[in-house]
């Protein structure tokens, strides 16, 4: 998960910006976090890195986004043509990939405690857009965007002022924000199971293979079990089991058991890691259990297959 530090320092990196000068002079802890930006200005600072990582990020966000783009939201994608609004919550994997150099708009970060529901009336976890089942992107008219730019420019200049109850202002212009979103139609006409089914196969297939190679025996596979896997996707495990059936004759966890029974070979022979190492690398937590794994995949047990 992205933490709030790592996103400043990937909009500040390969600058001479500070990450703490693009902070809110006067945000208090107790305040919880609460930053806004304007997306043609990272754009250009950015247009050099990588793509925005497919993650979760310890923060909730919601972007206006103007320009072509590709959102992906857990295992859905979605093509914003020419503008969109974006909601994003901590529970749920996401990025967006912009498809031309035309890019603008603005976004806003924040953490639940400064929308908390003691300061704000609002309970994030109960709200429809922030659902883990939900479609939190929207497709905006002209005048639709005239009205969230007019939103998000009340918050910039608040945010620069001197009011000394200028957060308790901004909390109520992020709820409208989050309030003209929920009485959006969604860009479900744009989401096709096919589509779905591809993604969530495409991101298993990466999440495996990220975890290798093992090259160290304090290094330690995160996602082990199809459960693992489809936490961290976001989705139900039987519908990732499926989706993978059906895209590759074989069940999440053959597929896990496949790769590795392969990392483990490798590390058997190229390695003089003793076999205790080795089980607790790939994620076992006894060897006995590594070894009856082993065997039962390759007919030998790990010792065996060593010599």
């Amino acid at each position: 998960m992205k933490s709030l530090d790592s996103f400043y320092e990937d909009i500040t990196g390969g600058s001479t910006i500070e990450p703490s000068s693009l902070l809110p002079n006067d945000i208090k802890k107790e305040i919880g976090h609460f930053n806004v930006f304007d997306i043609k200005e990272l754009y250009e600072r950015m247009k050099e890195k990588p793509g925005m990582p497919y993650d979760r990020r310890a923060y909730y966000k919601i972007s206006l986004i103007r320009g072509k783009n590709r959102a992906e939201y857990a295992d859905k994608i979605i093509e914003i043509d020419k503008q969109g609004l974006l909601f994003a919550t901590p529970k749920i994997p996401y990025n967006y990939l912009p498809q031309d150099t035309n890019q603008s708009g603005q976004f806003c970060v924040f953490t639940s405690e400064f929308l908390s529901k003691n300061k704000s009336g609002i309970d994030l976890d109960e709200l429809p857009i922030f659902a883990t089942d939900g479609y939190p992107i929207f497709q905006l008219t002209d005048e639709e965007v005239a009205e969230v730019e007019l939103i998000f420019n009340k918050i910039q200049k608040e945010i620069n002022s001197d009011y000394i109850y200028k957060y308790d202002l901004i909390r109520n212009y992020v709820a409208e924000l989050i309030h003209f979103g929920q009485k959006l139609q969604p860009i479900t006409a744009l989401y096709s199971k096919h589509n779905s089914a591809t993604r969530v196969s495409s991101l298993f297939a990466e999440l495996l293979e990220r975890q290798f190679p093992i090259e160290s025996p304090n290094q330690r596979l995160e996602l082990r079990t199809a459960k693992d896997f489809a936490e961290r996707l976001s989705v139900h495990v039987n519908h990732l089991n499926k989706v993978l059936k059906e895209n590759t004759g074989k069940t999440t966890t053959e597929l896990i058991s496949t790769r590795l029974t392969n990392e483990a070979k490798i590390l058997l022979k190229q390695t003089d890691w003793n076999i205790s190492e080795i089980a607790f690398s790939l994620g076992f937590e006894e060897l006995a259990h590594f070894s009856n794994f082993f065997k039962k995949q390759t007919s030998f047990t790990p010792l065996v297959f060593r010599l």
